[in-house]
């Protein structure tokens, strides 16, 4: 089964499932769905950092802060953010992440998804997939922070990280 076909959750503005459509539908179509977005530390803080292959669906060769992904039909957003981490570290084996919050993310376009936004961390030796990941990186936060106007980042996972970041310093 491709990509295009999973069978994804339709879920409304209070993030309650309406119905279910494949996710190259869901794309199409603007429709809400939910996501998961899991920040990875490895054990001395720093963050794996990743750009996106060019053949992803979705920004295709944009930089991430987060592993994650859409959330599959009848999933729990907790059962999705580790399959999610697992998958795309290549690795077996991870604590549960830890559930961090969750927001209604906007594109400004006219779609929109439910995002649970996860920490874990990773211990293990990464091997992430090279058809979702084209380069990666552990990088301290302050190396990270110094990037982020340099480099074309995921949208949503821009907005994810500063939604983060506002909650461990408010203003």
């Amino acid at each position: 089964m491709s990509a295009a076909d999973e069978i994804l959750d339709i879920v409304d503005e209070d993030d309650r499932v309406i119905g279910q459509c494949p996710r190259g539908e869901v794309y199409a179509k603007g429709l809400r769905h939910r996501c998961v977005f899991v920040l990875v530390r490895d054990a001395g803080g720093r963050i794996f950092v990743h750009r996106r292959t060019p053949t992803k669906l979705v920004f295709p060769s944009l930089y991430d802060m987060f592993v994650g992904g859409v959330v599959g039909a009848g999933e729990t957003y907790d059962a999705a953010a580790l399959r999610e981490a697992e998958e795309e570290l290549g690795v077996s084996g991870l604590p549960r992440p830890r559930f961090l919050f969750t927001f209604l993310y906007d594109n400004g376009s006219g779609g929109s998804w439910w995002s649970a936004v996860y920490e874990v961390r990773c211990e293990l030796p990464v091997r992430p997939q090279e058809e979702e990941v084209a380069w990666h990186a552990f990088l301290p936060e302050a190396e990270l922070e110094r990037r982020l106007p340099q480099w074309e980042w995921v949208p949503d996972g821009l907005a994810a990280y500063e939604r983060l970041r506002e909650r461990r310093h408010p203003a």
